[in-house]
Protein backbone atom coordinates (compact mmCIF):
# COMPACT_ATOMS: atom_id res chain seq x y z
CA UNK A 1 0.00 0.00 0.00
CA UNK A 2 1.53 3.36 -1.12
CA UNK A 3 1.00 5.44 1.90
CA UNK A 4 1.30 9.62 2.85
CA UNK A 5 1.62 10.76 5.84
CA UNK A 6 1.52 14.39 6.63
CA UNK A 7 3.29 15.27 9.68
CA UNK A 8 6.41 14.57 11.16
CA UNK A 9 6.14 14.62 14.63
CA UNK A 10 5.41 12.07 17.72
CA UNK A 11 2.28 10.33 16.13
CA UNK A 12 3.22 10.55 12.21
CA UNK A 13 6.93 9.01 13.24
CA UNK A 14 5.03 6.51 15.23
CA UNK A 15 2.39 5.89 12.63
CA UNK A 16 5.65 5.89 9.79
CA UNK A 17 7.71 3.35 12.01
CA UNK A 18 4.96 0.80 11.93
CA UNK A 19 3.55 1.00 8.21
CA UNK A 20 6.97 0.94 6.70
CA UNK A 21 8.28 -1.91 9.09
CA UNK A 22 4.87 -3.77 7.48
CA UNK A 23 6.79 -3.17 3.74
CA UNK A 24 4.36 -0.21 3.19
CA UNK A 25 5.52 2.59 0.80
CA UNK A 26 5.42 5.36 2.86
CA UNK A 27 6.26 8.72 2.06
CA UNK A 28 6.15 11.78 5.21
CA UNK A 29 5.76 15.44 4.63
CA UNK A 30 6.56 18.14 7.14
CA UNK A 31 7.30 21.76 6.42
CA UNK A 32 10.13 21.08 9.57
CA UNK A 33 13.08 19.68 7.20
CA UNK A 34 14.59 18.39 10.74
CA UNK A 35 11.57 16.20 11.43
CA UNK A 36 11.36 15.17 7.79
CA UNK A 37 15.57 14.00 7.95
CA UNK A 38 14.89 12.55 11.35
CA UNK A 39 12.19 10.07 9.84
CA UNK A 40 14.34 9.28 6.58
CA UNK A 41 17.48 8.67 8.68
CA UNK A 42 15.56 6.30 11.05
CA UNK A 43 13.05 5.11 9.47
CA UNK A 44 12.52 2.76 5.89
CA UNK A 45 10.53 6.04 4.18
CA UNK A 46 10.68 8.73 1.59
CA UNK A 47 10.81 12.55 2.99
CA UNK A 48 9.44 15.78 1.63
CA UNK A 49 10.30 19.09 3.27
CA UNK A 50 7.06 21.15 2.52
CA UNK A 51 3.37 21.80 3.40
CA UNK A 52 1.28 19.16 3.50
CA UNK A 53 -1.73 21.42 2.40
CA UNK A 54 -0.31 22.10 -0.87
CA UNK A 55 -0.86 20.76 -4.07
CA UNK A 56 3.00 20.71 -5.93
CA UNK A 57 3.94 18.97 -2.85
CA UNK A 58 1.24 16.21 -2.16
CA UNK A 59 1.85 15.87 -6.10
CA UNK A 60 5.98 15.44 -5.49
CA UNK A 61 5.18 13.06 -2.18
CA UNK A 62 3.16 10.74 -4.98
CA UNK A 63 -0.45 11.47 -4.35
CA UNK A 64 -0.99 10.85 -7.89
CA UNK A 65 -1.14 6.94 -7.28
CA UNK A 66 -1.29 6.97 -3.38
CA UNK A 67 -3.70 4.91 -1.78
CA UNK A 68 -4.39 6.34 1.32
CA UNK A 69 -3.43 9.69 2.80
CA UNK A 70 -3.24 10.45 6.65
CA UNK A 71 -3.33 14.02 7.65
CA UNK A 72 -1.46 14.44 11.13
CA UNK A 73 -0.29 17.90 11.35
CA UNK A 74 -0.81 20.27 14.92
CA UNK A 75 -2.90 22.02 12.27
CA UNK A 76 -6.96 21.35 12.30
CA UNK A 77 -6.76 23.27 9.62
CA UNK A 78 -4.06 22.22 7.61
CA UNK A 79 -5.19 18.75 8.30
CA UNK A 80 -8.77 19.62 6.21
CA UNK A 81 -7.58 20.92 3.75
CA UNK A 82 -5.24 18.64 2.80
CA UNK A 83 -7.78 15.58 2.57
CA UNK A 84 -9.70 18.10 0.36
CA UNK A 85 -6.94 18.96 -2.04
CA UNK A 86 -6.22 15.25 -2.14
CA UNK A 87 -9.50 14.00 -2.68
CA UNK A 88 -10.36 17.31 -5.27
CA UNK A 89 -7.71 17.40 -7.34
CA UNK A 90 -5.32 13.58 -6.97
CA UNK A 91 -8.85 11.63 -6.11
CA UNK A 92 -7.03 9.93 -3.10
CA UNK A 93 -9.16 7.06 -2.30
CA UNK A 94 -8.77 7.09 1.89
CA UNK A 95 -8.13 9.99 3.90
CA UNK A 96 -7.64 10.49 7.52
CA UNK A 97 -7.55 13.76 9.52
CA UNK A 98 -6.68 14.04 12.96
CA UNK A 99 -9.06 16.85 14.54
CA UNK A 100 -8.57 18.34 17.88
CA UNK A 101 -10.81 21.32 17.97
CA UNK A 102 -14.04 20.55 19.82
CA UNK A 103 -15.96 21.90 17.49
CA UNK A 104 -15.10 20.49 14.51
CA UNK A 105 -15.70 17.25 16.69
CA UNK A 106 -19.38 17.72 17.37
CA UNK A 107 -22.25 15.24 16.24
CA UNK A 108 -24.40 17.90 14.75
CA UNK A 109 -21.80 19.07 12.72
CA UNK A 110 -20.38 15.87 11.05
CA UNK A 111 -22.73 15.96 7.90
CA UNK A 112 -19.23 18.50 7.29
CA UNK A 113 -17.16 15.84 6.14
CA UNK A 114 -18.97 14.14 3.06
CA UNK A 115 -17.65 13.48 -0.11
CA UNK A 116 -19.11 16.50 -1.57
CA UNK A 117 -18.53 18.84 1.31
CA UNK A 118 -14.90 18.27 3.22
CA UNK A 119 -14.15 14.39 1.99
CA UNK A 120 -12.72 13.23 4.86
CA UNK A 121 -13.51 9.46 5.39
CA UNK A 122 -11.86 8.91 9.24
CA UNK A 123 -11.64 11.59 11.71
CA UNK A 124 -9.49 11.14 14.58
CA UNK A 125 -9.37 13.21 18.34
CA UNK A 126 -6.64 12.13 20.48
CA UNK A 127 -7.87 14.16 23.05
CA UNK A 128 -11.30 12.11 23.01
CA UNK A 129 -9.47 8.77 22.56
CA UNK A 130 -6.75 9.23 25.33
CA UNK A 131 -9.79 10.80 27.72
CA UNK A 132 -11.80 7.49 27.24
CA UNK A 133 -8.43 5.52 27.67
CA UNK A 134 -7.92 7.84 31.06
CA UNK A 135 -11.57 6.55 31.78
CA UNK A 136 -11.23 3.02 31.09
CA UNK A 137 -8.19 3.15 33.46
CA UNK A 138 -10.49 4.80 36.18
CA UNK A 139 -12.94 1.74 35.23
CA UNK A 140 -10.48 -0.98 35.81
CA UNK A 141 -8.04 -0.06 38.96
CA UNK A 142 -6.48 -3.09 39.49
CA UNK A 143 -5.60 -3.49 35.80
CA UNK A 144 -2.22 -1.35 34.11
CA UNK A 145 -3.91 -1.51 30.64
CA UNK A 146 -7.15 -2.25 29.60
CA UNK A 147 -9.18 -2.31 25.98
CA UNK A 148 -12.94 -3.64 25.46
CA UNK A 149 -13.89 -5.85 22.55
CA UNK A 150 -16.41 -6.96 21.20
CA UNK A 151 -18.83 -4.14 21.50
CA UNK A 152 -17.93 -4.15 25.25
CA UNK A 153 -18.38 -7.92 26.25
CA UNK A 154 -15.26 -8.92 26.10
CA UNK A 155 -12.11 -6.79 28.22
CA UNK A 156 -8.35 -7.25 27.76
CA UNK A 157 -6.65 -6.29 31.05
CA UNK A 158 -2.99 -6.04 31.55
CA UNK A 159 -2.15 -7.20 35.13
CA UNK A 160 0.80 -7.03 37.40
CA UNK A 161 1.46 -10.53 39.00
CA UNK A 162 2.72 -9.96 43.00
CA UNK A 163 4.23 -12.37 44.99
CA UNK A 164 0.88 -13.10 47.01
CA UNK A 165 -1.06 -14.09 43.31
CA UNK A 166 -2.90 -17.48 44.00
CA UNK A 167 -2.05 -18.77 40.99
CA UNK A 168 1.29 -18.08 40.75
CA UNK A 169 3.76 -21.02 38.96
CA UNK A 170 1.03 -22.40 37.97
CA UNK A 171 1.38 -24.08 34.11
CA UNK A 172 -1.50 -22.32 31.92
CA UNK A 173 -3.28 -25.47 30.99
CA UNK A 174 -3.76 -26.10 34.58
CA UNK A 175 -5.88 -23.46 34.76
CA UNK A 176 -7.89 -24.57 32.58
CA UNK A 177 -8.61 -27.79 34.64
CA UNK A 178 -9.05 -25.68 37.64
CA UNK A 179 -11.52 -23.10 36.40
CA UNK A 180 -13.62 -25.01 33.77
CA UNK A 181 -16.26 -22.08 33.82
CA UNK A 182 -13.82 -19.20 33.62
CA UNK A 183 -14.06 -17.26 30.11
CA UNK A 184 -10.70 -15.72 30.42
CA UNK A 185 -7.36 -16.51 29.13
CA UNK A 186 -3.54 -15.67 28.92
CA UNK A 187 -2.62 -14.00 25.70
CA UNK A 188 0.38 -12.46 25.93
CA UNK A 189 3.11 -12.30 28.54
CA UNK A 190 5.75 -9.99 29.17
CA UNK A 191 8.41 -10.99 31.55
CA UNK A 192 11.95 -9.34 31.64
CA UNK A 193 10.74 -6.65 28.87
CA UNK A 194 10.09 -9.21 26.44
CA UNK A 195 6.84 -9.69 25.49
CA UNK A 196 5.94 -13.03 24.01
CA UNK A 197 2.58 -15.30 23.66
CA UNK A 198 2.33 -18.18 25.80
CA UNK A 199 2.22 -21.63 24.96
CA UNK A 200 0.17 -24.48 27.42
CA UNK A 201 3.28 -25.21 29.70
CA UNK A 202 4.39 -21.91 30.27
CA UNK A 203 3.96 -20.61 33.92
CA UNK A 204 2.89 -16.98 35.89
CA UNK A 205 5.78 -15.84 37.90
CA UNK A 206 5.80 -12.87 40.11
CA UNK A 207 6.65 -10.09 37.97
CA UNK A 208 5.38 -10.67 35.13
CA UNK A 209 2.67 -8.54 33.49
CA UNK A 210 0.07 -10.73 32.13
CA UNK A 211 -2.59 -9.70 29.21
CA UNK A 212 -5.92 -11.34 30.29
CA UNK A 213 -8.64 -11.85 27.62
CA UNK A 214 -11.93 -12.15 29.87
CA UNK A 215 -15.85 -11.82 29.22
CA UNK A 216 -17.07 -8.87 30.82
CA UNK A 217 -19.54 -11.25 33.46
CA UNK A 218 -16.05 -12.83 34.29
CA UNK A 219 -14.07 -9.85 34.91
CA UNK A 220 -14.73 -9.39 38.56
CA UNK A 221 -13.46 -13.68 39.35
CA UNK A 222 -10.13 -12.93 37.04
CA UNK A 223 -8.92 -10.40 38.99
CA UNK A 224 -10.14 -12.23 41.75
CA UNK A 225 -8.02 -15.32 40.76
CA UNK A 226 -5.24 -13.41 39.67
CA UNK A 227 -4.86 -12.17 43.16
CA UNK A 228 -6.70 -8.64 42.47
CA UNK A 229 -9.30 -6.63 44.25
CA UNK A 230 -11.86 -3.97 42.36
CA UNK A 231 -12.57 -0.88 44.45
CA UNK A 232 -15.59 1.30 43.65
CA UNK A 233 -13.41 4.95 42.84
CA UNK A 234 -15.29 7.52 44.48
CA UNK A 235 -12.69 10.49 44.69
CA UNK A 236 -10.46 11.23 41.76
CA UNK A 237 -7.92 14.14 41.83
CA UNK A 238 -7.58 14.90 38.34
CA UNK A 239 -3.95 16.88 37.98
CA UNK A 240 -4.25 19.14 34.52
CA UNK A 241 -7.04 21.05 33.50
CA UNK A 242 -6.74 20.64 29.29
CA UNK A 243 -8.68 19.49 27.19
CA UNK A 244 -8.39 15.69 28.54
CA UNK A 245 -8.49 16.46 31.82
CA UNK A 246 -11.55 18.66 31.31
CA UNK A 247 -13.34 15.59 28.78
CA UNK A 248 -12.42 13.26 31.85
CA UNK A 249 -14.20 15.37 34.14
CA UNK A 250 -16.89 16.07 32.77
CA UNK A 251 -17.77 12.15 32.05
CA UNK A 252 -17.31 11.54 35.59
CA UNK A 253 -19.82 14.28 36.32
CA UNK A 254 -22.24 12.93 34.47
CA UNK A 255 -22.33 9.39 35.67
CA UNK A 256 -25.29 8.62 37.46
CA UNK A 257 -23.08 6.91 40.32
CA UNK A 258 -21.43 10.50 42.26
CA UNK A 259 -18.03 10.53 41.85
CA UNK A 260 -16.38 13.62 43.58
CA UNK A 261 -13.77 15.34 41.12
CA UNK A 262 -11.33 17.90 41.91
CA UNK A 263 -9.10 19.13 39.12
CA UNK A 264 -5.69 20.89 39.69
CA UNK A 265 -4.41 23.15 36.81
CA UNK A 266 -1.39 25.35 36.73
CA UNK A 267 -2.34 28.16 33.81
CA UNK A 268 -5.11 30.51 35.51
CA UNK A 269 -6.50 30.94 32.27
CA UNK A 270 -7.30 27.01 31.83
CA UNK A 271 -8.32 26.61 35.23
CA UNK A 272 -10.94 29.60 34.42
CA UNK A 273 -12.02 27.51 31.54
CA UNK A 274 -12.38 24.64 33.42
CA UNK A 275 -14.34 25.83 36.46
CA UNK A 276 -16.95 27.47 33.53
CA UNK A 277 -17.36 24.14 32.18
CA UNK A 278 -17.47 22.56 35.13
CA UNK A 279 -20.80 21.65 37.33
CA UNK A 280 -19.57 20.10 40.91
CA UNK A 281 -16.64 19.75 40.22
CA UNK A 282 -14.23 21.78 41.84
CA UNK A 283 -10.96 23.12 40.51
CA UNK A 284 -8.26 24.45 41.88
CA UNK A 285 -5.50 26.79 40.10
CA UNK A 286 -2.07 25.91 41.36
CA UNK A 287 1.00 23.47 40.52
CA UNK A 288 -0.20 19.49 41.05
CA UNK A 289 3.51 18.93 42.91
CA UNK A 290 2.43 21.50 45.66
CA UNK A 291 1.64 20.01 48.53
CA UNK A 292 -0.18 22.38 50.25
CA UNK A 293 -2.77 22.56 47.41
CA UNK A 294 -2.88 18.62 46.81
CA UNK A 295 -3.78 18.67 50.37
CA UNK A 296 -6.27 21.04 49.87
CA UNK A 297 -7.21 18.51 47.16
CA UNK A 298 -7.67 16.05 49.93
CA UNK A 299 -5.04 13.84 48.37
CA UNK A 300 -5.01 11.51 51.11
CA UNK A 301 -8.59 10.59 50.68
CA UNK A 302 -8.69 10.07 47.09
CA UNK A 303 -9.05 6.54 45.43
CA UNK A 304 -7.26 7.78 42.32
CA UNK A 305 -5.50 10.30 40.60
CA UNK A 306 -4.90 11.03 36.74
CA UNK A 307 -1.82 13.15 35.77
CA UNK A 308 -2.41 14.89 32.32
CA UNK A 309 -0.50 17.68 32.11
CA UNK A 310 1.78 17.98 28.53
CA UNK A 311 4.42 17.01 30.58
CA UNK A 312 5.78 13.83 31.04
CA UNK A 313 7.93 14.38 34.09
CA UNK A 314 5.83 16.49 35.36
CA UNK A 315 3.04 13.87 35.46
CA UNK A 316 5.34 10.88 36.67
CA UNK A 317 6.45 13.49 39.66
CA UNK A 318 2.86 14.37 40.48
CA UNK A 319 2.09 11.11 40.43
CA UNK A 320 4.85 9.85 43.30
CA UNK A 321 3.68 12.78 45.64
CA UNK A 322 0.37 12.06 45.48
CA UNK A 323 1.01 8.80 45.85
CA UNK A 324 3.35 9.30 48.73
CA UNK A 325 0.61 11.98 50.08
CA UNK A 326 -1.46 8.68 50.62
CA UNK A 327 -3.53 8.25 47.23
CA UNK A 328 -4.45 4.82 46.53
CA UNK A 329 -3.69 4.55 42.67
CA UNK A 330 -1.75 6.70 40.08
CA UNK A 331 -2.38 7.17 36.12
CA UNK A 332 -0.29 9.10 34.08
CA UNK A 333 0.02 10.56 30.61
CA UNK A 334 3.01 9.45 28.95
CA UNK A 335 4.08 10.74 25.41
CA UNK A 336 7.70 9.25 25.40
CA UNK A 337 7.53 5.35 25.81
CA UNK A 338 11.38 5.28 26.84
CA UNK A 339 10.03 6.36 30.18
CA UNK A 340 7.73 3.49 30.75
CA UNK A 341 10.52 0.90 32.98
CA UNK A 342 10.01 3.95 34.95
CA UNK A 343 6.68 3.15 35.61
CA UNK A 344 6.82 0.12 38.38
CA UNK A 345 10.07 0.99 40.44
CA UNK A 346 8.21 4.49 40.73
CA UNK A 347 5.14 2.44 41.95
CA UNK A 348 2.89 4.32 39.41
CA UNK A 349 -0.15 2.08 38.55
CA UNK A 350 -1.03 3.00 35.23
CA UNK A 351 -0.07 5.05 32.10
CA UNK A 352 -1.54 6.00 28.83
CA UNK A 353 0.40 6.17 25.71
CA UNK A 354 -1.36 9.03 23.27
CA UNK A 355 0.81 7.88 20.13
CA UNK A 356 -0.59 4.06 20.81
CA UNK A 357 -3.99 5.15 21.65
CA UNK A 358 -3.95 7.15 18.46
CA UNK A 359 -2.03 4.36 16.16
CA UNK A 360 -4.50 1.75 17.48
CA UNK A 361 -7.23 4.20 15.90
CA UNK A 362 -5.76 4.07 12.40
CA UNK A 363 -3.92 0.85 12.33
CA UNK A 364 -7.77 -0.61 12.18
CA UNK A 365 -8.10 1.39 8.63
CA UNK A 366 -5.33 -1.10 7.13
CA UNK A 367 -5.76 -4.14 7.99
CA UNK A 368 -7.11 -6.59 5.29
CA UNK A 369 -10.75 -8.40 5.95
CA UNK A 370 -13.34 -6.86 8.29
CA UNK A 371 -11.42 -5.87 10.67
CA UNK A 372 -13.38 -3.90 13.42
CA UNK A 373 -11.01 -2.84 15.76
CA UNK A 374 -7.07 -2.43 16.57
CA UNK A 375 -5.40 -2.15 19.94
CA UNK A 376 -1.89 -1.70 19.80
CA UNK A 377 0.07 -2.87 22.86
CA UNK A 378 3.30 -1.73 24.00
CA UNK A 379 6.16 -0.12 21.78
CA UNK A 380 3.81 -1.77 19.20
CA UNK A 381 5.30 -4.77 20.24
CA UNK A 382 2.08 -6.53 19.06
CA UNK A 383 -1.73 -6.07 18.27
CA UNK A 384 -5.20 -7.45 20.00
CA UNK A 385 -7.36 -7.50 16.59
CA UNK A 386 -11.32 -7.95 16.39
CA UNK A 387 -12.41 -8.88 13.24
CA UNK A 388 -15.19 -10.91 11.32
CA UNK A 389 -14.26 -14.10 9.55
CA UNK A 390 -15.95 -14.21 6.37
CA UNK A 391 -16.96 -17.19 4.28
CA UNK A 392 -14.03 -17.02 2.15
CA UNK A 393 -11.46 -17.06 4.94
CA UNK A 394 -8.95 -19.78 5.47
CA UNK A 395 -10.27 -19.97 8.97
CA UNK A 396 -13.60 -20.35 7.79
CA UNK A 397 -15.05 -24.13 8.70
CA UNK A 398 -12.06 -24.97 10.32
CA UNK A 399 -11.34 -26.34 14.08
CA UNK A 400 -8.79 -23.96 16.12
CA UNK A 401 -6.56 -26.52 16.46
CA UNK A 402 -6.17 -27.04 12.41
CA UNK A 403 -5.81 -24.01 12.11
CA UNK A 404 -1.93 -23.00 10.64
CA UNK A 405 -1.42 -19.80 13.30
CA UNK A 406 1.90 -18.63 14.13
CA UNK A 407 3.76 -19.25 17.39
CA UNK A 408 3.14 -15.17 18.19
CA UNK A 409 -0.64 -15.60 17.61
CA UNK A 410 -3.15 -16.39 20.16
CA UNK A 411 -7.43 -16.38 19.44
CA UNK A 412 -8.78 -14.34 23.14
CA UNK A 413 -12.10 -14.61 22.57
CA UNK A 414 -15.04 -15.60 19.59
CA UNK A 415 -18.65 -14.45 19.39
CA UNK A 416 -21.12 -16.95 17.81
CA UNK A 417 -24.30 -15.12 17.08
CA UNK A 418 -25.04 -12.86 20.52
CA UNK A 419 -22.54 -14.97 22.45
CA UNK A 420 -18.98 -14.69 23.48
CA UNK A 421 -17.59 -18.18 24.31
CA UNK A 422 -14.08 -19.05 25.60
CA UNK A 423 -11.65 -20.71 22.69
CA UNK A 424 -10.90 -24.11 22.35
CA UNK A 425 -9.17 -26.26 20.22
CA UNK A 426 -11.98 -28.62 19.27
CA UNK A 427 -14.16 -24.82 18.89
CA UNK A 428 -15.16 -25.03 15.23
CA UNK A 429 -14.82 -20.69 13.41
CA UNK A 430 -17.84 -20.26 11.09
CA UNK A 431 -18.72 -17.62 8.54
CA UNK A 432 -19.70 -14.60 10.65
CA UNK A 433 -17.72 -15.64 13.17
CA UNK A 434 -16.23 -12.53 15.40
CA UNK A 435 -12.92 -13.13 16.56
CA UNK A 436 -10.32 -11.40 19.11
CA UNK A 437 -6.78 -12.22 18.23
CA UNK A 438 -3.47 -11.14 20.22
CA UNK A 439 -0.64 -11.38 17.40
CA UNK A 440 3.39 -10.05 18.18
CA UNK A 441 4.29 -7.62 15.56
CA UNK A 442 6.42 -9.96 13.79
CA UNK A 443 2.66 -12.13 12.86
CA UNK A 444 0.15 -9.51 12.10
CA UNK A 445 0.70 -10.09 8.70
CA UNK A 446 0.02 -13.60 8.62
CA UNK A 447 -2.70 -12.91 10.94
CA UNK A 448 -4.08 -10.78 8.01
CA UNK A 449 -3.55 -13.36 5.37
CA UNK A 450 -6.10 -15.76 7.34
CA UNK A 451 -8.58 -13.15 7.99
CA UNK A 452 -8.42 -11.80 4.25
CA UNK A 453 -11.11 -12.22 1.42
CA UNK A 454 -10.00 -14.23 -1.04
CA UNK A 455 -11.03 -12.46 -4.93
CA UNK A 456 -13.65 -15.60 -5.62
CA UNK A 457 -15.40 -13.56 -2.99
CA UNK A 458 -15.86 -10.28 -5.57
Amino acid sequence: MKVIICGAGQVGWQIARHLAGERNEVTVVDNNPELVRRATDSLDVQGIAGFASYPDVLDQAGARDADMIIAATHSDEVNMVTCQVAHSVFEVPRKIARLRSKSYLTAIYSDLYRRDHMPIDVVISPEMEVAEAALQRLNAPAAFDTETFLEGDASLMGLTIDEDCPIINTPLKQLTDLFSTLRAIVVGIRREGTLFAPEAGDQIFAGDACYVMSHREDVRRTLEIFGKTQRKQERVVIIGGGNVGLMVARELESRADRIRVKVIERSRKHAERAAEALERTIVLNGDGLDVTLLAEANIERADAVLCVTDDDKTNMLAAVRAKSEGCRMAIVLINDPTLEPLMEPLGIDAYINPRSVTVSSILRHFRHGRVKSVYSIGDAEAEVIEAEVLSTSPMAGQKLRDIDFPEGVIVGAVRKGDKVKRPTGTMVIDAGDQVVLFALAKDVPEVERLLQVSIDFF
